[in-house]
């Protein structure tokens, strides 16, 4: 008999571990422009998630936590739209180290994934920062929204290379963990709930991910008519963030749950 614990509402985590193992697997496998379009999707969902946060953020007089808090319900909009609505999310695809590293995908499958995916996501999320500058969203609240983004931006913009690549790897363990945790619900509604916390938590607490900052630091540059946000510092946030993601979703979740679940064993 497994003596391991069992969930009447969730699979159990080594379950859940070979249902990550198998996803990967089918998503190594997909076609060039399936892995386009859903990429595209991902980053789109990202980006009106990050919106959306915006919104929520401005002109809040309710405190850093609080505020920081509800902008990180908000912006968790985009990862449900990404594992409910089904879409290709660069940051989430780090889980395909697990079949890689047990030999059910090769390295050069999972790199196509990956690359192809986070082309994918820049388009969605590039596409979508110019709809809303086109949309005159910086404009709400008279302005104030505007001047928010270009705030978010600027901020990111000046960060320092090593706090830029511990914020990465500390975002994607936690959304590494939303998704693993998303796999382990079984209706819409635990996936959203099991989403909601890990992806408020990394919000709050001033974490980077790099697909959102393809749309932040674009709109952010888009709405700074003074030309102050430094595009050599947006352009190394983009890099040294998306390696913190890579060591964040590869070492320290899928690795760490490779050799606690799916490891060979004598």
């Amino acid at each position: 008999m497994d003596p391991s614990p069992r969930f009447s509402d969730a699979y159990q985590p080594r379950e859940i571990a070979r249902r990550v193992a198998g996803m990967g697997v089918t998503k190594a496998h997909a076609d060039a422009l399936t892995l386009l379009v859903l990429g595209v999707l991902a980053g789109a969902f990202i980006a009106l998630g990050g919106l959306f946060y915006t919104v929520v953020i401005t002109d809040s007089t309710l405190g850093l936590g609080v505020t920081r808090l509800l902008g990180g319900l908000a912006f968790s909009l985009g990862l449900v739209l990404v594992v409910v609505g089904g879409a290709e999310l660069f940051t989430g695809n780090n889980l395909l180290a697990m079949a890689w590293a047990s030999g059910q995908i090769s390295t050069r499958a999972l790199l196509r994934n990956w690359g192809l995916v986070y082309i994918g996501n820049v388009v969605g999320a590039l596409g979508t920062a110019l709809l809303v500058v086109w949309a005159d969203s910086g404009l709400l609240g008279g302005g104030a929204v505007g001047e928010t983004a270009r705030g978010i931006a600027s901020a990111k913009a000046g960060l320092g290379l090593l706090p830029a690549f511990a914020r990465g790897v500390l975002c994607n363990v936690l959304v590494c963990l939303a998704v693993w945790l998303a796999m382990g619900g079984h209706s819409v509604t635990d996936k959203i709930l099991a989403i909601a916390l890990p992806i408020a938590g990394f919000v709050a607490m001033g974490f980077e991910h790099s697909i959102a900052n393809w749309f932040f630091l674009p709109l952010g540059m888009a709405l700074d008519a003074q030309g102050q946000i430094s595009l050599a510092g947006a352009a190394t946030n983009l890099l040294v963030v998306t390696l913190g993601n890579i060591v964040g979703g590869t070492l320290l979740v899928a690795g760490v749950y490779w050799l606690a679940y799916l490891r060979p064993r004598d």
